[in-house]
């Protein structure tokens, strides 16, 4: 994978086979990161990751200038890696190896932008407990949005806070706000 803009653009990052991920393809997220380039400022949001797998996402931000950036993932080779990967680069990225959902339900923190990318043999009641818990317990700040990537087999649309998709090859985004 590569970071495809800001202060690292172009820098490759390796990670090890046997992390269990599956990371957003440059495509899909040069395509993300200028959809959102075009409501926000990087430099003055603050983002969740959720299921972050390699860092992927939270590189991008990082390297377009976000300060504040929180990365959560069950898994302990993810988290170490996204930890010596930021460390490296200096990225101001926190980790928490936690179960995504436990982390939704005891968060106080707030955040501009939440990502979540999760494996994409979900069963869609998992994909919507996303959205549920990120506004029932008011995760995203005022104008703050949400976004879900996903297979383009499953359908979030009829979800509440659900306001539209984009599809690019197999992956898709759903995009939810307040």
């Amino acid at each position: 994978m590569r970071i495809i803009s800001g202060q690292y653009k172009g820098r490759r990052i390796t990670a090890p086979k046997k992390l269990p991920v599956r990371p957003t393809t440059d495509m899909a997220k040069e395509s993300l990161f200028n959809i959102l380039n075009n409501h926000y400022y990087f430099d003055e949001v603050s983002v969740l990751d959720l299921f972050a797998g390699t860092g992927n996402i939270s590189y991008e931000f990082a390297s377009r200038g976000t300060e504040q950036i929180t990365a959560v993932d069950e898994h302990y080779g993810c988290v170490k890696f996204i930890n010596e990967t930021s460390e490296d680069f200096e990225m101001p990225i926190t980790t928490i190896k936690s179960d995504v959902f436990k982390y939704l339900e005891n968060s106080q923190q707030r955040f501009t932008i939440v990502f979540a990318d999760p494996p994409y043999d979900f069963p869609v009641e998992e994909f919507a407990r996303i959205p549920q818990l990120v506004f029932q317990n008011q995760i995203l700040d005022n104008n703050g949005l949400l976004v879900v990537e996903h297979s383009k087999h499953t359908d979030l649309s009829h979800l509440e806070h659900y306001t539209h998709s984009k599809s690019y090859g197999g992956n898709m985004f759903s995009f939810f706000k307040q």
